[in-house]
């Protein structure tokens, strides 16, 4: 079973740009869909991006499309997210997420289909 640890988050300013990384232990990770979602203090979670099991297509919340990009590394059990142009709005603790498919283009928007989960990143956006 695959195991997920998130890294790369940080304090940054508005209009910076951040990496986050999420390794993946264990094997198969090329089976997995793979998520970005986040939850910033006193609301609930929230989708960010996705990506299928090979990067082939991703999809990405209204509010971060065009300034994030959702990438994988399969070599490197490896999924990112680049940060770009962050606003105070984006400040939240960052979590990645696995959900196991045989379907090469399985892309899901939806917490409940994602059945593993890292710890989380603070990421925070002063203004």
């Amino acid at each position: 079973q695959v195991q997920l640890v998130e890294s790369g988050g940080g304090l940054v300013q508005t209009g910076d740009s951040l990496r986050l990384s999420c390794a993946a232990s264990g094997r198969d990770f090329d089976n997995y869909c793979m998520g970005w979602f986040r939850q910033a203090p006193g609301k609930g979670r929230e989708f960010v991006a996705a990506i299928t099991r090979n990067g082939g297509l991703t999809k990405y919340a209204d509010s971060v499309k065009g300034r994030f990009t959702i990438s994988r590394d399969n070599a490197k059990n490896t999924v990112y997210l680049q940060m770009n142009n962050l606003k105070p709005e984006d400040t939240a603790v960052y979590s990645c997420a696995a959900a196991r498919t045989s379907q090469p283009y399985y892309l899901r928007t939806e917490s409940t289909y994602y059945s593993l989960w890292g710890p989380g990143t603070q990421v925070a956006v002063s203004s």
